[in-house]
């Protein structure tokens, strides 16, 4: 008995390196790119460990959940850390970026979440990447969320870690990563002595066994199922255009957030300003007395496939995700939801414009 997925010949190295090189093309980036076998809290924390100690000091943006944990690796890691954190309906600015670094002149490692999809909200990397290359510091992003919905620039906006993930805006398997690392930070973390080695978090380790090899053998067998479909993901999204792929993600966030605001019946954008609002995906504030996570779990009563979430942890209480990436950047996606949503809302006896909504839904997708 034969199987698609299990009788395949072995993934070489040659066709690893092309997948790597593909990635590099999508972040237009001349730096060594790496493809860690992992979903993407593997280099995100690596990328950390590897680079920061306690000779370190990092000002670490918290723009959501994930900037929390940032802080505390590089704690864990030694290195004394300034939270510089904005309220999660908004994003933070250059300028914030720019006083903290002027504040603390001592300040050599810089850590930013590009886009959060757990609130909704993304940040402005260009301006902040020229604040921070201005300071010279290094420069960290998470971009696991932006990569596919907005652009991801590592090389013009001067990011020495940049982190992608392809199960969100890329449409593509969770269980593969990748990383595109600069000079600079390399050496910093061959000058580390607290930088992992002979570790699965190691990102030495596939420099010096893969990287400066030429990429002519693995370090160890490839998650090749994952690999085979982070190739189909960025064949894809170059057969369609990188920037068709962004606009439907602009688009099903101007749609869903116009939707919304038409729906009415207390549901309002978590995010105040759109150009503060991620086009991976849409957060709205629960209505008054009513709690978020019971209004989504009535909402997927009917087709528990669509993409409706509530916020985690202390959110669920009073924050509804439309995560409208990938598959579900098209206007059914963004029409199903907010029928669920004016649906659920209705059931609790408060007055929902649900053609409204679809009309400012489909006005609103460019």
């Amino acid at each position: 008995m034969t199987h698609p997925f299990l009788d395949l010949a072995p993934l070489s190295a040659a066709r690893f390196a092309s997948v790597e090189d593909r990635v590099a093309r999508l972040l237009d980036t001349r730096q060594d790119v790496v493809i860690m076998q992992g979903e993407a809290l593997l280099p995100l924390e690596g990328a950390i460990r590897g680079t920061a100690g306690p000779d370190t000091t990092a000002l670490n943006v918290i723009t959501g959940p994930y900037g929390r944990t940032f802080g505390d690796w590089l704690r864990d890691c030694g290195a004394t850390v300034i939270d510089l954190a904005v309220p999660f309906h908004t994003a933070v600015t250059a300028e914030q970026i720019r006083a903290a670094l002027a504040e603390h002149p001592e300040i050599g490692f810089v850590s930013l979440v590009h886009a959060e999809a757990a609130t909704g909200n993304t940040n402005p990397v260009a301006e902040i990447g020229e604040v921070v290359k201005e300071h010279g510091a290094l420069f960290y992003l998470d971009a696991v969320a932006s990569v596919g919905a907005e652009p991801v620039l590592p090389d013009a906006w001067g990011v020495d870690l940049c982190v992608i993930g392809a199960q969100k805006a890329m449409g593509g398997p969770a269980g593969v990563s990748a990383v595109s690392v600069s000079e600079r930070a390399w050496a910093r973390m061959a000058a580390n002595p607290k930088a992992p080695r002979r570790s699965y978090l190691s990102l030495l380790d596939w420099k010096e066994r893969w990287v400066d090899g030429g990429r002519t053998a693995l370090p160890h067998a490839p998650a090749q199922l994952e690999m085979l479909a982070l190739e189909a993901c960025v064949e894809r999204i170059e057969a369609d255009g990188l920037g068709t792929v962004m606009a439907r993600h602009a688009s099903a966030a101007a749609a869903t957030r116009a939707g919304a605001v038409a729906l009415g019946a207390g549901l309002e954008p978590y995010v105040h300003e759109a150009r503060e609002a991620a086009p991976v995906a849409t957060t709205l504030r629960a209505p008054a007395g009513v709690v978020a996570s019971e209004l989504v779990a009535r909402a997927l009563t009917g087709d528990p496939a669509l993409p409706l979430a509530a916020g985690g942890g202390a959110l669920a209480k009073e924050m509804i995700r439309v995560n409208h990436y990938g598959a579900d950047a098209t206007p059914g996606a963004v029409r199903s939801s907010l029928t669920a949503l004016g649906a659920a809302l209705a059931e609790r006896g408060l007055t929902a414009d649900l053609p409204g909504a679809l009309r400012a839904a489909d006005s609103a997708w460019r």
